[in-house]
């Protein structure tokens, strides 16, 4: 994640300690983080979208984790002292055991986020989350209106997930916006950070389309669309920060933003520049994400890198721990556990040295760590490839080291 909030403003934002290494002491070097552990618990899904990554639908798959196999995952990942657990789906509140689930999760001590689209919060639920200690609702918007209504396959669902807001706004439980920034969506950024405006949001992910599941039938954004869309959501930084406003907004599974926003500043000279370059650095983007410092869990226990490279199994929690397979101690998986982490763990100049194309002589590449490993992946077919989602001109690739 890239928080141009705090890389742009210098404002400090709460979650620092995960992205940066500041203020929290279990994750002083990038060698030693936890994942970030996002685990789909369901597949069933209220709606249809259209760039849904894990193909959901309103019906019952299955092989999904029964209640005791569910809570011998949390107490493993509670005892490997994960920094943060997602929970996703499909629409993860339509499990039957959500709140169960909600409740011996915070109970054991783990940071919880839920991923939602919303629909199905009602004064009640929220009311539930907020006496759990949920520490963040993200609810998924992907335009306003019928342009969402149309992304999710429902009339009313833009309505519903409103209402979703509204509802966790009036019982303190705080929440987000995310959105899926698509050649289809980008041309309404300038109404949906309105939108946020208007309804006192206090964090927003934008994220790059990953064409996984059904998103394979969408396109990612062009080089001038990217570069427009990110100086859109800078110049809303800058207006929020002159009114004293420390909104959070970051932009997700596209690591060269941040290699953007560095040729940005140096060309502005921008006070924050010496600052934004350290914290980035100790991020490392792409080289500490996929399989480093994210980690997902599928509805079947498969753990993969992240939740869009399902093609790699390191291996299945009903068989082995979460924290076993994250660490290579289970045999059949860990030569697989091995290629996908050596991103993390080979120096900076070894990592740059195994990948081809423009990735391969990247300036920004102790920033960037040549982008999104996994769309990287599904382009070139192999883990070393360039990130086709890279907006960057050749000149502001190879300019001076810095």
């Amino acid at each position: 994640m890239i928080n141009l909030t705090r890389l742009w403003t210098g404002t400090q934002q709460p979650a620092d300690g995960l992205r940066y290494g500041h203020g929290n002491a279990a994750v002083k070097t990038a060698r030693t983080r936890r994942p970030i552990v996002v685990w789909n618990i369901t597949r069933t899904c209220n709606l249809q979208c259209i760039h849904c990554y894990s193909d959901s639908a309103g019906k019952r798959y299955p092989g999904e984790l029964d209640w005791d196999q569910m809570k011998a995952v949390v107490d493993d990942l509670a005892a490997y002292e994960v920094p943060s657990l997602l929970f996703s789906g499909g629409e993860p509140m339509i499990h039957p055991h959500f709140f169960d689930l909600v409740d011996y999760a915070t109970e054991k001590g783990l940071k919880l986020t839920i991923s939602t689209n919303g629909t199905l919060i009602t004064p009640e639920k929220a009311a539930r989350l907020k006496e759990a200690n949920v520490a963040y609702v993200g609810i998924s918007l992907d335009g306003i209106g019928e342009i969402h209504d149309h992304f999710r396959g429902k009339k009313g669902a833009f309505d519903r997930a409103v209402q979703g807001f509204k509802y966790c706004h009036e019982v303190g439980q705080k929440t987000g916006l995310r959105l899926t920034l698509t050649r289809h969506n980008v041309e309404n950024i300038e109404r949906i950070l309105d939108f946020i405006e208007d309804e006192e949001i206090q964090r927003v992910c934008f994220y790059h389309l990953v064409p996984a599941g059904r998103g394979c039938e969408l396109q990612v954004l062009g080089e001038k669309e990217a570069r427009g869309a990110i100086d859109t959501l800078i110049s809303r930084v800058e207006k929020w920060n002159a009114q004293g406003l420390t909104r959070e907004l970051l932009t997700v599974t596209q690591p060269a933003d941040g290699a953007y926003l560095l040729t940005r500043m140096e060309r502005e000279n921008h006070p924050n520049l010496e600052q934004a370059r350290e914290l980035l650095g100790w991020n490392g983007g792409g080289a500490n994400s996929s399989g480093r410092g994210i980690a997902n869990i599928d509805t079947q226990g498969n753990v993969h890198p992240d939740q869009f490279w399902q093609d790699v199994q390191l291996g299945n929690v009903k068989q082995v721990p979460f924290s076993k397979i994250w660490e290579g101690q289970h045999e059949p998986s860990a030569a697989q556990l091995e290629e996908i982490r050596s991103i993390g763990l080979l120096s900076a100049e070894e990592r740059q040295a195994k990948l081809e194309g423009p990735c391969g002589t990247c300036r920004w590449f102790k920033v960037c760590g040549g982008g999104f490993r996994t769309r990287s992946a599904f382009a070139n077919g192999h883990l070393w490839g360039s990130d086709p989602g890279c907006y960057l001109s050749a000149e502001e690739t190879s300019a001076v080291c810095v």
